[in-house]
């Protein structure tokens, strides 16, 4: 059971082709910060924040499911609730990616810049309409996006029946696939 996420980050990268071979140079090290003794300055034995998060869930002490959600930002809110859906709802597998997400935009971040009026709530469609006024009266400010809730697949083990079920999300290309 393997999780892999494949980024070159931004898009396309740093936009550096190598020539003649057809693809383009990572710049996963964009979130380095110059700025001696921040969080992400860079310098020996240290290691950047960045958001490629591959996940492997265990149950009993055995592998159970490996997943993924990229979308920068997003993964780390998203990996939460994926697992949230999981264990806390008892989702299956692709209820669970399906379901809609929350995105909280705004936050500090690790280069020094610090959230001073909270950020934004953004709320996929699907949260009722209660929901929505409850965060609300909590003083939360609250958006809707399109977009920016990340990118789905996992593979789950079945150990009660020796079989391996497949989830991949209709926000993004990609399909389950097993042999």
């Amino acid at each position: 059971m393997v999780s892999l996420v494949q980024s070159n980050y931004r898009g396309m990268g740093s936009g550096v082709a190598v020539s003649g071979l057809g693809f383009v140079l990572q710049d996963r090290g964009e979130m380095f910060d110059l700025t001696p003794g921040r969080a992400n300055t860079y310098a020996p034995k240290k290691r950047p924040f960045h958001t490629i998060i591959p996940c492997l869930l265990t149950k009993g002490g055995e592998p159970w499911v490996a997943f993924a959600l990229m979308g920068g930002a997003m993964q780390p809110q998203g990996h939460a609730q994926i697992i949230i859906n999981l264990v806390d709802f008892g989702l299956d597998l692709q209820a669970a990616g399906d379901a809609a997400r929350i995105y909280h935009e705004g936050s500090s971040e690790p280069t020094g810049e610090r959230m001073t009026n909270g950020g934004r709530v953004l709320l996929e469609s699907g949260y009722d309409w209660e929901v929505v006024r409850g965060l609300l009266r909590r003083g939360h400010v609250v958006g809707w996006n399109d977009g920016e809730y990340g990118g789905y697949q996992a593979v789950m083990r079945d150990a009660q029946h020796g079989t391996w079920l497949g989830a991949s999300e209709s926000r993004k290309d990609g399909l389950a696939l097993g042999y």
